[in-house]
């Protein structure tokens, strides 16, 4: 794990995320180093500093995308829109609920992502999927080299990741290749559908994967009896749940196992464990539309997967690092112990030696994505090779 803040794990875990997304080490230099001294402050005047810094890089970037654009250089004017996104997106998660600007904030990140990748000719598609009167937006990347319907890997968020954080970190790009399309959503409690819908996460997240699995019957590029699920981190207890009640996944795919989210809640009131962000009890009430620490308590009790994961009928790859300090290894071991009626089931803990030994291999992503994209090729039926 690279450790920029030799005290402050939240912000060495965004930094790290901010890399995998394809930051710069010598924009990363010019953001951090004026930062040491506010890493050891408290939340709020912290925060303030590090979205100070990260906000102005992302402003120059613009600058220098501009100056691209009017000289025809539209494709490099396309990766420093990204770029300049995901440093938005970086400082906007860190930031409190309700703090002044976030809002505005994010919706600029919305922007530059969407000018990146139409000027970069990114072949990614943003969708809207109806959902409860409304919509959840999401990106479709179609398969690479497939003539007709292609299977699809439903990727769906953790606590406080986007669309855009996955897509940017690469494995829709990895499975395009292995002939496999993507379908990255931000559900309720995370991106946009809580951002602008105030739509809050929910346990039985098999609600809204059966409609994402409706509109994607509806797509003649999509092969329905080839649709397989995935969850990075708190995604690792969404994405199984939702495998296990809806029965038209193919597969499924947890990057960073969770399987008893009460418990590691309960172990945190008691100040174990790291958080993945600032203002974190905040952040989780504001996720899952609770009054206070003690409603969100009694929600988190639903978000478990004992006597879910036995329903379970289909492929199962769990996944999670030797190292990670946010969820315990032993909940992998557990989810893959249940996943008794799975006919091809595995449990992959990713080492020092490959790299992704941190939760849900932030620090090293590459290796890990590979794996899973190899793996849900190989179960999919797309290619390897």
């Amino acid at each position: 794990m690279f450790k920029y803040f030799p005290t402050n794990y939240v912000w060495n875990l965004s930094v790290d995320l901010a890399i995998e997304m394809g930051a710069r080490i010598g924009e990363i230099e010019e953001m951090c180093a004026p930062l040491q001294e506010a890493a050891r402050q408290p939340d709020a005047a912290g925060t303030a500093a590090f979205r100070a810094t990260w906000a102005q890089m992302a402003r120059k970037l613009c600058t220098l995308a501009e100056e691209d654009e009017a000289a025809g250089r539209r494709l490099s004017a396309g990766e420093k829109y990204k770029r300049a996104a995901s440093y938005l997106l970086t400082c906007e998660r860190l930031q409190a609920h309700g703090a002044p600007g976030r809002l505005a904030l994010y919706e600029d990140f919305l922007g530059l992502f969407a000018r990146g990748i139409a000027l970069g000719g990114d072949h990614c598609e943003r969708v809207d999927i109806p959902y409860e009167g409304g919509h959840l937006s999401g990106l479709f990347v179609r398969a690479e080299g497939v003539q007709g319907p292609a299977p699809v890997l439903v990727q769906v968020n953790g606590l406080d990741s986007t669309k855009e954080m996955k897509y940017l970190v690469g494995l829709p790009g990895w499975l395009a290749k292995r002939g496999v399309s993507s379908l990255i959503v931000d559900q309720p409690g995370t991106g946009e559908a809580l951002r602008l819908h105030g739509m809050t996460a929910r346990y039985d997240s098999e609600h809204w994967a059966s409609r994402v699995v409706d509109w994607l019957e509806t797509r003649a590029d999509v092969d329905p009896k080839r649709i397989g699920c995935e969850g990075v981190s708190l995604g690792g207890y969404y994405c199984p749940r939702a495998v296990a009640f809806e029965p038209r996944f193919a597969c499924g795919v947890a990057w960073g196992a969770n399987h008893d989210w009460r418990d590691v809640q309960k172990r945190r009131l008691e100040k174990e464990g790291d958080f993945p962000v600032p203002h974190y009890w905040a952040h989780v009430c504001w996720v899952w539309g609770a009054q206070d620490v003690n409603e969100f308590m009694r929600i988190a009790e639903n978000v478990h997967l004992d006597g879910v994961v036995e329903r379970i009928r289909v492929p199962f790859l769990v996944t999670h690092g030797e190292k990670d300090t946010q969820i315990p290894l032993k909940w992998a071991q557990r989810t893959y112990d249940q996943l008794v009626n799975s006919p091809k089931r595995e449990l992959k803990i990713f080492t020092d030696r490959e790299g992704g030994a941190q939760h849900a291999s932030f620090d090293n992503s590459i290796n890990a994505g590979h794996y899973i994209a190899d793996w849900v090729a190989e179960t999919l039926g797309g290619r390897t090779a």
